[in-house]
């Protein structure tokens, strides 16, 4: 339920995005002739069967886009993630960390862009009783099925989080809660900030600032960087691990409106890669 509303929180595609987004559906013949041109990300979630072609792209001839092709500027959701085969998750690693795929054919390489969101969600055991404590796996066979989801892939995962058992008391104190449109305006507002920040450099989002960029031209102070510093020393996060919680800390900053960084945005970076999750 929390995947399909990540779309509407999202500001609507910019005319380039469009067209981009409405090609890739045409090519793959999924553009529906009452939309001409697709303006609102997309939410694409395929079932745990699906196979290789029909998640990466494939076909006889010149290959045609696939799942995550089609959730390029969208939303792609993987339900029951540890469910899915590993050659068709270790296939994500590079489409998330290039922002497209490559598929050779007989006809040649199709190239077709996949810069997506990609949310997975997957119980942490094939039994998932209600309360941990009511499960009836054996530690081999929790570590097996958990492992489907390897240390690669799981480290091009920006935010990773466990979510606990709702229970009636849990909203007793919550108060009203906040509507699409009031998240989404502040979602706009922070990527309006990203945007300018970015622009002369020509990206459009954190997500697309090179590791590099940002630890040496855009680089934190040395105070701030205390606590990633040393999750990397005592190895808590990678290299990789650390850039991406160092794009996290900058969108956080951008939610709150603030010119920059500071430490506890990146501790709260640091925090969102919850190991115990994985």
């Amino acid at each position: 339920m929390l995947a399909e509303r990540i779309t509407g929180l999202l500001p609507p595609l910019t005319p380039n995005e469009a067209l981009e987004v409405t090609a890739i559906h045409s090519i793959a013949g999924t553009l529906s002739p009452k939309v001409p041109l697709m303006t609102v990300p997309t939410l694409i979630a395929p079932h745990h069967s699906a196979s290789m072609a029909s998640l990466i792209g494939g076909g006889v001839g010149m290959a045609r886009p696939g799942a995550i092709s089609l959730a390029h500027r969208g939303v792609l959701f993987l339900d029951e993630a540890c469910e899915f085969g590993g050659s068709q998750l270790e296939a994500l690693r590079t489409a998330v960390e290039e922002g497209e795929i490559r598929i050779a054919r007989r006809d040649g390489v199709a190239r077709y862009p996949a810069r997506f969101q990609l949310v997975l969600a997957t119980n942490p055991c094939p039994c998932a009783p209600i309360r941990d404590v009511d499960c009836k796996c054996s530690p081999y066979e929790r570590r097996r099925y958990f492992s489907r989801l390897s240390g690669p892939l799981l480290d091009r995962i920006d935010i990773r989080t466990r979510m606990r058992p709702i229970h009636a008391m849990d909203n007793a104190d919550l108060g009203p809660p906040e509507s699409s449109a009031t998240v989404r305006e502040r979602v706009t507002k922070a990527r309006v900030r990203a945007a300018e920040r970015w622009a002369e450099h020509g990206w459009q989002t954190n997500a697309e600032v090179p590791g590099p960029a940002l630890r040496r031209h855009f680089r934190l102070p040395a105070k701030a960087m205390r606590l990633l510093d040393r999750g990397l020393e005592t190895g808590f996060v990678s290299a990789r691990g650390a850039d991406r919680c160092l794009r996290i800390a900058w969108t956080l900053a951008d939610l709150a409106e603030k010119d920059r960084p500071d430490g506890d945005d990146v501790g709260a970076a640091l925090e969102f890669r919850d190991r115990r999750a994985a």
